[in-house]
């Protein structure tokens, strides 16, 4: 706590360098970050209801999770093929 008040009363956080605009809130970056942690999210609660309001072993949520995973790659791998293609 002193240190903290001491930080403020003798005014060390003017020396602090601002943060790049990288690492700002509404940068790419960090849009992107933020877009990942929802889709983590999303995945852990439909693995929560897989398995615990379907039923379905784990190991078949993991299943069902890695097919889905294969068959968007494939279906974003033909649409970039057909769109690259001109």
């Amino acid at each position: 706590k002193a240190a903290f008040i001491n930080f403020i009363s003798d005014e060390e956080w003017k020396s602090i360098e601002p943060v790049s605009s990288w690492f700002g809130p509404s940068s790419f970056l960090m849009s992107s970050m933020s877009a990942l942690f929802k889709l983590s999210m999303w995945i852990r609660h439909g693995h929560g209801y897989l398995t615990e309001n379907l039923g379905i072993p784990v190991w078949g949520s993991y299943a069902l999770f890695g097919l889905a995973t294969l068959f968007l790659g494939m279906v974003l791998g033909l649409v970039s093929e057909v769109l690259g293609a001109d």
